[in-house]
């Protein structure tokens, strides 16, 4: 059987090898560090706001958008951001604006999410992952068994697109429709909407390959469409990766710098519920401003420098538990302790 050739531990490896190269940061990671930082020069250090957690409290409990787990400092001038727009200064007072004029809640998400997204973006690592990762996963999987595909935090839809394009060349149209489904999921209502459409411009397109752009997407009026009958195997709906049990049975879930909005310890449940969700030795693709320093019981680096791993394969029976209560999900925890009952020894 084919096997990937799989990095050591980072643990095991330089130090140098660990730290980001700003080289290889992108948009979205030069938008992160440069809010982080302005918001130090402007409100110092991050720490607790009673008015302003009240506030993210009223937006998770009244709202349904659970936002306690981002980063306080760029949370913090995003929602400033907004205020200022309202002329207004106080946490509380934009709190009883919400209340009084609900179609601001659409400005404020709008101003929080950052929708950076584009097709094959970082192409090297999407050219490691068509070359070593995709061939691997159909090796192992029988003929005619369905390809599970989560794209978590998919935005405009340029990602669940890209990873439909791989999986048609991998295995021909007419597979493809039979064999695969990719899940598309994010919180943001407009951006589902704006990936259902599947049309994109001419600036949006210019990272498909010529080829690949005249077979997957029809040209009409200076946009471009990706093709009807390929789109019914991409299924797009609203998930929140922090609140909502997560999709399952999964052999790829691909979540591209999704990740670095969080804190630490919202991380730490996300990549519990990732864990949970593929299959044995299901891979998971990250962002190049990802890594998996301290998670590396769930994870093995396959190709660290694309950002790509591998669930721990054979974790024994703790090690399953302990990252199932990780997640704080308590239905998903009881389901798998009632699979090992059987095997647990009678006491």
């Amino acid at each position: 059987m084919k096997e990937l050739p799989q990095e050591k531990s980072p643990q095991e490896k330089p130090l140098k090898e660990n730290v980001l190269i700003k080289d290889e940061e992108d948009e979205a990671v030069k938008i992160e560090k440069k809010e982080e930082q302005k918001g130090k020069r402007e409100h110092g250090k991050e720490g607790y706001d009673e008015k302003f957690e009240a506030l993210l409290d009223y937006l998770k409990h009244h709202r349904g958008s659970d936002f306690t787990g981002y980063k306080r400092q760029s949370l913090t001038r995003r929602v400033l951001r907004r205020m200022q727009a309202a002329n207004i200064k106080d946490f509380s007072e934009y709190q009883d604006y919400l209340e009084a004029h609900p179609e601001e809640f659409s400005n404020l998400f709008n101003t929080i999410l950052i929708n950076v997204t584009a097709f094959f973006r970082d192409k090297p690592a999407w050219d490691y992952l068509s070359r070593e990762v995709i061939p691997k996963i159909l090796e192992d999987k029988p003929e005619g068994e369905v390809i599970r595909i989560w794209s978590a935090g998919c935005a405009t839809g340029e990602e669940a697109y890209s990873l439909a394009m791989v999986m048609i060349e991998a295995l021909g149209e007419e597979k493809f429709k039979t064999r695969v489904k990719i899940f598309a999921t994010d919180i943001d209502d407009l951006a589902l909407a704006q990936a259902r459409t599947a049309t994109y411009g001419p600036k949006e397109i210019e990272p498909v390959p010529k080829e690949m752009r005249e077979k997957y997407f029809a040209a009409s009026g200076g946009s471009y469409a990706f093709r009807t009958d390929l789109r019914r195997s991409i299924i797009f709906g609203r998930h929140d990766i922090i609140q909502d049990a997560p999709i399952s049975h999964l052999d790829l879930l691909v979540c591209r710098n999704t990740l670095m909005y969080f804190n630490s310890e919202t991380q730490s449940k996300i990549l519990a519920r990732f864990h949970f969700a593929l299959n044995d030795s299901g891979y998971l693709f990250l962002g190049r401003a990802e890594l998996l320093l301290t998670h590396t019981k769930l994870f093995v680096p396959v190709n660290l420098k694309c950002r790509i791993f591998m669930k721990m394969p054979k974790a024994n029976m703790r090690d399953k538990l302990l990252v199932l209560a990780q997640t704080g999900d308590y239905d998903s925890t009881r389901q798998v302790i009632s699979r090992f009952r059987d095997i647990l020894p009678a006491t």
